[in-house]
Parts: structure tokens; C-alpha cells; sequence
């Protein structure tokens, strides 16, 4: 099976990281810099909350941007918080 953190996909057409589950998309808009993404927003459908959905999100939005080189800038709280709750993503802290 695979993991959802590997089905996060980057939609630069519309600025926002997505992952599809169930039928839904929760998303994380940013806003790109040349050296950094900002997250500016995340937002997960009602019917998927409480799942930690969000959170797979996030670490797979944070993968992407660790393996393409950038930073990240938490422009959210929710992304904020996850960065405290996970010191081991710091070095992604622009």
C-alpha cells in the first residue's frame, strides 16, 4: 500500500500542494519565493477531518519542498504548529 504522504502532489498551476483521499482534497496554498515556499493557507474537506490528514499533508508538502531544494516559511498556523511538534524539520525553516 502506499503511503499518503507519497500521493502529495504539487499543482503549480493553481499554487497549492493537494492530496486526494476518499474522494476529497485537502490542500495547502503557497506562495513561491526564489529560495522558499509559503505556506499560506491549508485547508482539509469536513468530511475528512480528524483523520490527521492535514498532517500527512504537510510532511508530504515538506518533502517535496526538502527535495527540490527549497526552504519553507510557515504561513499558517496549523503549519506552524506542525513545525514545532516536529524539531526534525527545522533545517526546512527559511
Amino acid at each position: 500500500m502506499t503511503s499518503p504522504t507519497n500521493s502529495v502532489r504539487d499543482n503549480a498551476a493553481l499554487n497549492r500542494f493537494e492530496l486526494e483521499i476518499d474522494g476529497g482534497v485537502a490542500f495547502a496554498n503557497y506562495r513561491r519565493t526564489a529560495t522558499a515556499d509559503i505556506i499560506t493557507h491549508t485547508e482539509t474537506p469536513r468530511s475528512l477531518r480528524g483523520r490527521g490528514i492535514a498532517s500527512q499533508l504537510v510532511k508530504g508538502a515538506l518533502d517535496l519542498i526538502r527535495a527540490d531544494g527549497r526552504k519553507v516559511v510557515a504561513g499558517c498556523s496549523f503549519v506552524v504548529d506542525y513545525l514545532q511538534k516536529h524539531p526534525e524539520q527545522a533545517d526546512l525553516e527559511a
